[in-house]
C-alpha cells in the first residue's frame, strides 16, 4: 500500500494535468489588470473546472481502457492519477493565493504553512466520489494571512465540486490530539506531504513517531482491532452478504488499511513490498495483498462511476453491470454475475486468510491478548520456543505447530493431522504452520486424497461433534478443504445471484454441518425437540453428515444440482471409507434432499395421495429420519430468518403422517391422536373456561386446525373467537408483531364467503403488506380463521431487509381496507391498476413465469404451481385470475424464496371435478403466465371475486 501518488508511477501524467501549463494559465489572469478581483477569481475558477473535467475524463478514459493492469493494476492506477489530478489541482491553487491574492515579500517563521494530505487521500487512493481530507499545519497558532490563504483554497475547492474534510492545527495540537485521539492518530499515521514547508512536515513526523508512537504498540493494536470487530459486528460480520460494502465490510478495503496501520505503527514501513524486506509477509504474500487491493479498488471506482456519488454497496443492482464492465461472461452455466460475486468472495477470503496470520503473529511477537484477536495475518519469522508435544506437534502460544518446515513434504497426512489434534484438544492452529500449509498446498494431490489415513482423518473431523463446524471452517479457511475435497473447492466462495441465499455454497454447507452437530449435542432440543429425539435412532449416521456436506456440492455446474450431486457421492463415499450401503444412502440422500421440505410446503398433506407418494418414496423409517434431520438442518443454513414455527409443524406432521403410512396405520389415526393431546394442554391454558365454554369451542375445528399452531397461539385465537361470537362481531381483526420473526401476525374471524382468500390478498397488498405465510380454515359453524404472516412490502419493492408490518397508522389503514374490500366499497381490481413498479435495486432478478398443472398429484384435485417474480399484490391477482375462471381454491400453499414466490394451488372446476379439458388447462396456464409477467395485467371478465372458491374443512397456506 503506496502512501503516496509519485508521479513518476504515473504514466503520461501531464495528459492528465500538466501544473505548469495551469500555473502559467492562472497567472495570465492575475496579471490582466483589467479585470477586478471578483472576475479573475471567476476565471480561475472556470479554469480549474475546466482542468478538472479533461484529468477526471482522462482518468476514466483509461481505467474502462484497462491501462496499468500490467504494472500497479487498474484499481491502484485509477485511484493514485485521482490523487494526482487533486494534488496538482491543490498546489496551484495554494501557489495562485500565495503569489498573486494574498502576496508577501517577508514571511515570518509563524505564517510558515504546510499542506498535508490525510485518509485515503493521504495513501493516494482516491477514487472518483471520494471525499479530500486536508491537514493545515502551521508552526504555532493561525496567523491572519494564513487564515486568508487556507480559506481561499477551501472555498475554491468547494465551488469546483468537491467534498473537503479539512483541519488546521499547529504542529503540537497535532501531536496532542493524536495521543489522544486514536483516529486523529491513525489519520497522521498515514498522512502525505503535499505542498508547503517541507520542513515543517518532515519535524511533524519526526515527532509523532518519537512522541506519540513510540510505547503505544500494544495499545493501537488494541483499539484498531476492537474498532474492525465492531465494524463488523455493525455490517453483519460475514464476508458472504448478499450486497456487500466494498469499504467498511468484513474482507473489504478497510480489513487491509487495518492490517497496514498496525504493520506501519509496528514497523515503520511506508509500502507493502517493505513488509518483506522485514520478513514480515512472504514475497507471495505481499503479492496477494497488492492483487486483493487492486481488486477491491477496481470494484469501488466502478461503483463510484456507476452511481456518481461514493456508493461503497455493491448493491443488487449494479452487480451485472459492474461483472459485465469487469469481464465476467457466462461459462459452463454459470452468470457472469455469479462468476463476479464468486472471484469478490475469494478475495474477501484472502484478505481474511491474510489478516489472520498476520494477527496471530503479532499476539505472539507483540504479546497481544486473543481477545483482541483479528484472526487474520502473518508476519515474519517468529523466535520459536520449545514447548510440549501433542501427538507429534509443537504447543507454541496456545497453539499448534510443526516442529520443522519440511513437516508437510515429509508426510503430507500431516495436512489433515494437525486440524484432527486440534480439533480433539482445542487449540488453533499457530500462524507458522497456517503459513507452511499454505505454501505448501500443491502437496494435497491425488496420492494425498487416495491414503486411507487422510480420508479416515477427514471423516472424523467431519463427524465430531466437538467443534466440528470450526475444524471444516479452519480447514476451508487454510485452503486444504478446496484441495482435499476438489468438487467442494468448486463451490468456496460460490454465490448465487439472488435474495434467498444468504450465504455462499461453502459456508452454507460448514454451517448445515454445524446446526446438525448441535442439534446432536441435544443443544438445539428447545428448536427441534423432534429432530433431537430421533437421532440417537439413526443407524447412519457417517452417511447423514457426508450427506450434509455434499448436499449442494453440483451447484454451479449447470444441471440438476441433486442429480449430480447423488453422482459425486457414489464416487467420493468409498474413497472416504464408507461401505456400499453407507454411499448409497448417501447418494439417496443428495438426489432427494429437497423432497421433504417441497412435499411439506407445496403439497397438502391431509391429502392421503400426497403421503402415500412421499412414503413410497422414502420406503424406510431410517431414511425418513435421516431426511428430516437434513432438511431441518438445511433450511436452518439458508440464512436468519427463513426458520419458523409453522414450517417445523408442517414438517412434523409429513414425519408422523409417513412413519404411521410406514407403519401401515390407518390414514389419520395418529393425527387424531395428536390433536387430542393438544386439546388437553389447550384446556390448561384456558383454565378461566366453564366446560361448555371449552366443548363448543373445540367443536369450531377440525383435526387439521388443532396440529397447525402451536398452543399459546391457538389459545389467542379461542379468546378472539369467544367475544367475536359473544358480541356477534361479523369481522374481527387482530394484528401482534412478532419481533423473533421480523413479522406482523394478522388474525382474522369472519363469516367465509366465495372470494374471501382473494378480497384479504388484495387488501392486504392495498395496506404495503406482503403476504409471506398464512394458515387459513373454515371452522364448523361456517365462519373463516385466517391468520397472516405480513412484512412491510417497501422491503420486497427496494431490496433492503424486509421488516414487520408494524407501523401504527399502517396497520389501522389494514383493517379498514380488509372492511371495505369485504364489504365492497373498495373496488380492487381498479385500485391495482397503476400498481407502483418493481424498483432499480432490485429489476435485476428475472424469475421466469412458470405455471405447472398436475392432475396426477391427487386423487380429487388438479394441483397447479406457479413460480414467478414475487411483487406486492401477486398474490391477489393469482387468485382473482384463478376465481375469474371459475375455479374453486380448495387449499393454497405459499412458499417464497427471496425474490421468487412458489404458490401452489388445490382447485376443481365449479361442478367440484378436476380440470382435465385441454382447452381449459391452456387458457387456465396463458391467463396465469400473463397475470405472473405483466404487473399490470388483469384477468378477462367478471368482478373482483367471480366465481365461487369452495373451502374444505382444512385450508392451509404456510410460510
Amino acid at each position: 500500500m503506496d502512501a503516496s501518488a509519485r508521479p513518476r508511477e504515473i504514466s503520461r501524467q501531464r495528459d492528465i494535468v500538466d501544473r505548469r501549463v495551469v500555473m502559467d494559465a492562472l497567472t495570465e489572469i492575475a496579471r490582466n489588470e483589467d479585470l477586478t478581483p471578483e472576475l479573475q477569481r471567476a476565471r480561475v475558477l472556470d479554469a480549474l473546472k475546466e482542468v478538472l473535467a479533461k484529468g477526471r475524463a482522462e482518468i476514466r478514459e483509461r481505467f474502462e481502457a484497462g491501462e496499468g493492469a500490467r504494472e500497479s493494476g487498474i484499481g491502484i492506477a485509477a485511484v493514485r492519477a485521482t490523487s494526482f489530478l487533486i494534488d496538482q489541482l491543490v498546489r496551484v491553487i495554494h501557489d495562485y493565493a500565495d503569489w498573486y491574492v494574498y502576496r508577501s515579500s517577508n514571511l515570518t517563521l509563524a505564517e510558515r504553512l504546510t499542506i498535508v494530505a490525510v485518509g485515503g487521500y493521504g495513501r493516494g487512493e482516491l477514487c472518483p466520489q471520494s471525499d479530500i481530507d486536508l491537514l493545515f499545519l502551521l508552526p504555532y497558532k493561525q496567523t491572519p494571512r494564513g487564515e486568508q490563504i487556507v480559506e481561499f483554497i477551501l472555498y475554491m475547492l468547494w465551488d469546483l465540486g468537491l467534498k473537503v474534510g479539512h483541519a488546521t492545527r499547529s504542529l503540537p495540537e497535532c501531536l496532542r490530539l493524536a495521543r489522544e485521539d486514536i483516529t486523529i492518530r491513525t489519520a497522521l499515521l498515514e498522512s502525505r506531504y503535499l505542498w508547503g514547508d517541507d520542513k515543517l512536515y518532515a519535524e511533524l513526523r519526526q515527532r509523532f513517531f518519537s512522541e506519540v508512537v513510540k510505547g503505544t504498540v500494544h495499545d493501537f493494536i488494541a483499539a484498531k482491532l476492537t474498532e474492525r470487530n465492531e465494524r463488523h459486528k455493525r455490517l453483519g460480520d460475514s464476508r458472504y452478504v448478499l450486497e456487500p460494502n466494498v469499504k467498511e465490510g468484513k474482507g473489504g478495503l478497510r480489513d487491509l488499511h487495518t492490517l497496514f496501520w498496525i504493520a506501519k505503527y509496528v514497523h515503520r514501513v511506508e509500502r507493502v513490498e517493505d513488509l518483506v524486506t522485514k520478513g514480515v509477509l512472504t514475497a507471495d504474500e505481499a503479492a496477494k495483498f497488492t492483487k486483493a487491493l487492486d481488486f477491491l479498488l477496481c470494484v469501488r471506482c466502478h461503483l463510484h462511476y456507476l452511481a456518481g456519488r461514493p456508493e461503497e454497496r455493491l448493491t443488487f443492482d449494479v452487480q451485472e453491470e459492474i461483472g459485465r464492465r469487469m469481464g465476467y461472461t457466462e461459462h459452463r452455466g454459470t452468470r457472469g454475475v455469479e462468476r463476479f460475486m464468486k472471484h469478490y468472495f475469494l478475495v474477501a477470503k484472502d484478505v481474511g486468510d491474510l489478516t489472520r496470520i498476520f494477527c496471530a503473529a503479532l499476539e505472539i511477537e507483540s504479546e497481544v491478548k486473543p481477545r483482541f484477536s483479528l484472526k487474520s495475518l502473518p508476519l515474519g519469522r517468529f523466535g520459536r520456543r520449545r514447548a510440549k508435544t501433542i501427538d507429534g506437534f509443537a504447543l507454541e502460544s496456545g497453539r499448534l505447530t510443526v516442529a520443522k518446515t519440511t513437516a508437510f513434504a515429509d508426510d503430507p497426512v500431516n495436512f489433515l493431522r494437525i486440524f484432527r489434534v486440534a480439533q480433539q484438544h482445542g487449540f488453533d492452529i499457530h500462524p507458522y504452520a497456517l503459513r507452511l500449509i499454505r505454501q505448501n498446498l500443491r502437496l494435497v494431490d491425488s496420492a494425498l486424497r487416495a491414503n486411507p489415513e487422510a480420508n479416515r482423518l477427514f471423516m472424523e473431523m467431519l463427524t465430531d461433534v466437538r467443534d466440528g463446524e470450526i475444524t471444516l471452517r479452519r480447514l476451508n479457511e487454510a485452503g486444504v478443504f478446496g484441495r482435499f475435497i476438489p468438487d467442494f473447492g468448486r463451490v468456496v466462495a460460490q454465490m448465487q445471484h439472488d435474495m434467498y441465499h444468504v450465504y455462499t455454497v461453502d459456508e452454507h454447507t460448514i454451517f448445515v454441518i454445524g446446526i446438525m452437530q448441535r442439534i446432536e449435542a441435544g443443544e438445539l432440543k428447545a428448536d427441534h425437540p423432534l429432530a433431537t429425539e430421533i437421532f440417537p435412532k439413526i443407524q447412519s449416521r457417517r452417511a447423514l453428515y457426508l450427506a450434509l456436506l455434499l448436499h449442494d456440492i453440483a451447484k454451479g455446474r449447470g444441471g440438476d444440482h441433486s442429480v449430480l450431486g447423488a453422482e459425486i457421492a457414489l464416487k467420493l463415499g468409498p474413497r472416504l471409507g464408507l461401505t456400499e450401503e453407507e454411499t448409497e444412502t448417501v447418494s439417496w440422500l443428495v438426489r432427494w434432499h429437497l423432497a421433504m421440505s417441497n412435499t411439506a410446503f407445496k403439497r397438502d398433506i391431509h391429502d392421503p395421495k400426497t403421503i402415500r407418494d412421499f412414503a413410497g418414496l422414502v420406503q424406510s423409517p431410517e431414511r425418513l429420519r435421516l431426511l428430516l434431520c437434513l432438511t431441518i438442518a438445511d433450511i436452518r443454513g439458508v440464512g436468519p430468518n427463513v426458520w419458523n414455527n409453522w414450517k417445523a409443524a408442517l414438517l412434523r406432521e409429513l414425519y408422523f403422517l409417513t412413519e404411521e403410512a410406514l407403519a401401515g396405520a390407518a390414514p389419520g389415526a395418529g393425527a387424531k391422536a395428536r390433536a387430542a393431546q393438544v386439546q388437553a394442554a389447550l384446556r390448561a391454558e384456558l383454565a378461566d373456561w366453564s366446560e361448555s365454554e371449552f366443548a363448543e369451542h373445540v367443536a369450531r375445528g377440525y383435526a387439521d386446525y388443532w396440529l397447525a399452531f402451536d398452543v399459546p397461539s391457538l389459545s389467542r385465537q379461542a379468546r378472539l373467537v369467544r367475544e367475536a361470537e359473544r358480541t356477534g362481531t361479523p369481522l374481527t381483526v387482530d394484528t401482534r408483531i412478532d419481533r423473533a420473526r421480523d413479522v406482523t401476525e394478522v388474525t382474522i374471524y369472519t363469516g367465509d364467503h366465495p372470494g374471501l382468500f382473494s378480497r384479504l390478498c388484495g387488501a392486504m397488498a392495498l395496506a404495503g403488506a406482503n403476504i409471506v405465510g398464512a394458515q387459513i380454515f373454515t371452522m364448523s359453524n361456517g365462519m373463516a380463521l385466517d391468520v397472516f404472516q405480513l412484512q412491510d412490502a417497501a422491503g420486497l419493492a427496494d431490496g433492503t431487509p424486509r421488516g414487520a408490518f408494524d407501523r401504527p397508522e399502517r396497520i389501522a389503514r389494514l383493517a379498514t381496507h380488509i372492511e371495505q374490500a369485504l364489504s365492497g366499497r373498495v373496488r380492487l381490481r381498479e385500485t391495482f391498476s397503476r400498481r407502483p413498479a418493481i424498483t432499480s435495486r432490485t429489476h435485476v432478478f428475472r424469475v421466469p413465469p412458470r405455471v405447472l398443472i398436475d392432475n396426477a398429484a391427487s386423487a380429487t384435485h388438479t394441483l397447479i404451481e406457479i413460480n414467478g417474480r414475487d411483487r406486492p399484490g401477486l398474490l391477489y391477482e393469482v387468485t382473482r385470475t384463478l376465481t375469474a375462471l371459475g375455479i374453486s381454491i380448495s387449499t393454497a400453499k405459499i412458499v417464497t424464496y427471496g425474490e421468487r414466490v412458489v404458490d401452489v394451488f388445490y382447485v376443481k372446476d365449479v361442478f367440484g371435478h378436476k380440470i382435465d379439458q385441454e382447452s381449459k388447462l391452456k387458457l387456465l396456464r396463458d391467463r396465469l403466465v400473463v397475470a405472473l409477467t405483466d404487473p399490470d395485467a388483469r384477468a378477462a371478465g367478471g368482478d373482483d371475486t367471480p366465481g365461487r372458491r369452495r373451502r374444505t374443512p382444512s385450508e392451509t397456506l404456510p410460510a
